[in-house]
């Protein structure tokens, strides 16, 4: 009767075995297992939606993220209220379609004026995948002010982790259609850099458990 117990119990994580062996180490059924998607804590940001219009929020569906796109607003020295506004008088001005999801301003404070699930007029053909964030600059250099930076860090790095990006998938505008926006990052290779690094340390020493 013990044998037979014991033969009955081989067979039995046997087949076990065999069917946990079946399923792949990607499978959605164990991915969780094994990997967590990284969480951070929102950064403060003001919301302050543009009226919809054609010019600046034609309301288009954003129906996926697969990039974080960088910009400049060359204009020193204006304030992210100021850069929203202009947007906002587009539907007014009609001279051109323009606007961004965030603009960081030069006291880091971040405006958002285009809403996640919606299209913004800022990266040419890369519109319908990604999000765009503005920065204010005090001069004409492009180079952002540290508490410019800091918010722009924090704000990129938890867009990073709410679309489970990585380090490649944040890029310039420059990147996208050759503009030089944003300029610095442009012509300070080493800097632009640096920036992803930094969003990368964010990301990591800030996750939540």
């Amino acid at each position: 009767m013990l044998v037979l117990t014991t033969v009955v119990m081989l067979i039995i994580v046997s087949a076990a075995y065999i069917g946990l062996s079946v399923i792949s180490f990607n499978s959605p059924m164990l991915t969780g297992i094994f990997q967590k998607k990284i969480t951070l804590e929102s950064p403060i940001i003001l919301k302050d939606l543009l009226t919809p219009n054609d010019y600046s929020r034609p309301q288009t569906p954003l129906p996926k993220v697969n990039s974080i796109v960088i910009h400049y607003t060359a204009n020193p020295g204006t304030s992210a209220e100021a850069n929203r506004n202009y947007f906002e008088n587009l539907k007014t001005t009609k001279t051109t379609s323009a606007s961004s999801h965030f603009i960081v301003g030069l006291e880091g404070e971040i405006i958002q004026c285009i809403p996640l699930n919606e299209v913004a007029f800022a990266s040419n053909d890369r519109n319908s995948d990604t999000i765009s964030i503005e920065s204010c600059h005090p001069d004409k250099t492009g180079k952002f002010n540290d508490i410019t930076y800091q918010s722009l860090v924090q704000l990129t790095a938890w867009l990073c982790a709410k679309y489970d990006l990585k380090r490649e998938d944040i890029i310039r505008h420059y990147d996208v259609s050759g503009k030089h926006c944003p300029i610095y990052y442009v012509e300070h290779e080493d800097a632009w850099e640096q920036f992803k690094n930094d969003v990368m340390a964010y990301m990591k020493e800030n996750a939540t458990k």
